[in-house]
């Protein structure tokens, strides 16, 4: 069977230089699923060197192998409790999705994201007490199999475990009631060697709030842009990746290395998702970070991944309708 692929936006190896990093998120939740080789031969004609995970499919990873692409491999949330209390569970999945791939496969696996926004407030303190301890005992296990130099571990978390005082990146700092437990995670990262992985969505502030001015969710410039202390503001994006810099500076970690682990525009299932906007979104955000210009406070690349490479039919629509709807390209 032939396939062919349209992209929503413009092919990534085209317009973004590599000056800063752009991979995208290979999510499996839908009900009729492509094989796996055909995304991975996807991903190398479009020029997308990177890729994010959700979890650790076998076919997936296997696919992978000898591609070069540099991968992040997920483990789910529901998996944090088993590999909070066990050190022989971690060490055996390890083996499973890590070594076994490395050494067998030829995947280039280079990050393991342990759970995926498991603060997030509707989850009502479910992972509070076990994303940590599953961290540790990962980490742990990768040193155990002499992988920890090659393999970093980190978490990717959603941009409400900060937040500002002032309504400004300056006044940025960790969410009250996690404070604690996120310094103990970010010094762990830092002793480690492990990025910050955040995840931003300009959409979800427009989504949340009718009069959230549209203009400032792009990257066209803004006629008022926020001043904070004479540094100016005409983004979203900038400002609440500088609000977590600030977070980050308050707390003792000014240097730490901060990933994007998902930023995009939905394509349909609310007003303002649709192709026209996810295309000026994503070319926009491409185009930002091209240069390698960075943020008003950490100048410099950026590493992101886009969210996400195909719509799935599958995920829940708790959230809205948009979350089957982040896919790039179609087919």
């Amino acid at each position: 069977m032939e396939w062919s692929f349209v992209a929503v936006i413009l092919a990534v190896a085209l317009v973004c230089p590599r000056a800063s990093s752009i991979g995208a998120n290979w999510g499996t939740q839908a009900s009729h699923p492509l094989p796996p080789e055909i995304v991975v031969r996807m991903l190398r004609e479009n020029g997308i060197q990177k890729v994010k995970l959700f979890d650790a499919e076998y076919d997936t990873l296997r696919a992978l192998g000898k591609s070069r692409i540099e991968v992040m491999v997920g483990i789910p949330n529901e998996m944090l409790s088993t590999l909070a209390s066990s050190h022989k569970a971690a060490e055996k999945w390890v083996s499973k999705n890590v070594s076994t791939h490395i050494n067998t496969d030829n995947v280039n696996i280079r990050y393991v994201a342990v759970g995926n926004e498991p603060f997030l407030s509707t989850y009502n303190g479910s992972y509070l007490n076990t994303t940590f301890p599953a961290m540790r005992n990962i980490q742990i296990a990768l040193l155990k199999a002499g992988l920890h130099n090659q393999v970093k571990v980190t978490c990717p978390l959603n941009a409400d475990v900060y937040d500002s005082s002032t309504t400004l990146p300056s006044g940025g700092d960790f969410r009250a009631d996690i404070r604690d437990l996120m310094i103990t995670i970010v010094k762990f990262l830092v002793e480690i060697g492990g990025p910050f992985t955040v995840n931003i969505y300009p959409f979800i502030s427009l989504y949340n709030d009718a009069n959230f001015p549209v203009d400032y969710a792009f990257f066209d410039g803004v006629s008022q842009p926020v001043s904070d202390g004479g540094t100016f503001y005409y983004n979203v994006f900038d400002a609440n990746y500088d609000t977590l810099v600030h977070a980050l500076e308050k707390n003792g970690f000014g240097n730490m290395p901060i990933i994007v682990g998902e930023i995009g525009w939905p394509t349909d299932g609310d007003r303002n998702a649709n192709v026209e906007y996810a295309r000026k979104f994503n070319q926009g955000f491409m185009a930002h970070i091209a240069g390698g210009r960075g943020t008003p406070r950490r100048p410099g690349p950026i590493d992101a991944y886009l969210f996400s490479l195909i719509d799935e039919d599958a995920k829940s629509v708790q959230p809205g309708y948009f979350e089957r709807h982040w896919g790039i390209f179609t087919f």
